[in-house]
């Protein structure tokens, strides 16, 4: 992995999110768009470069977490391992595709919002089920720290963030 071509690509879905099963292990697949915007410092305007898109797979929970996030149009952001595949198509021509095997994915910040909720763990699971089974809806995990759930819905500061306020 030490020889591996990594990427950081920012763009835009040009694709829905298409999401099947390699045997037992679910894998994402859509498109990338990422057009380069260039100042031309002769003129003082800015231009748009070549756009080039990338064909990106992520594997396991990040592919269904791709499945479930993303919309084609989305600004994304997406770090990975990057491959080429050149091949002829039926009608003669040489054509070469830049691939991105996902190890991050997520939308881009500095273009909108987005709100984060954090996926289940199996550890997250097991305490759902074995509430479940006992017909209970609060069960504390002694190897969990922090706030209260409510606590972070009065204040989305936890008490050791909060910053002091003069007395008096």
């Amino acid at each position: 992995m030490l020889n591996d071509t990594t990427v950081t690509l920012q763009g835009w879905l040009g694709s829905g999110v298409s999401l099947r099963q390699a045997g037992e292990t679910p894998v994402a697949s859509f498109r990338v768009a990422v057009t380069p915007r260039r100042l031309n410092r002769r003129t003082g305007e800015w231009g748009d470069g070549e756009t080039q898109w990338y064909t990106v797979s992520a594997w396991r929970g990040l592919a269904e977490r791709c499945a479930a996030s993303l919309r084609s149009g989305d600004p994304v952001i997406v770090h990975g391992r990057l491959t080429t595949s050149t091949w002829t198509t039926s009608a003669g021509a040489e054509t070469t595709t830049m691939e991105v095997d996902a190890s991050v994915v997520g939308h881009d910040l500095s273009w909108g919002t987005t709100v984060f909720s954090r996926a289940a763990s199996a550890k997250d699971e097991a305490l759902a089920a074995t509430q479940a089974r006992h017909g209970v809806d609060d069960v504390a995990d002694p190897d969990l720290e922090g706030p209260d759930v409510e606590d972070l819905e009065r204040d989305p500061f936890t008490a050791t963030e909060r910053v002091p306020q003069p007395v008096g």
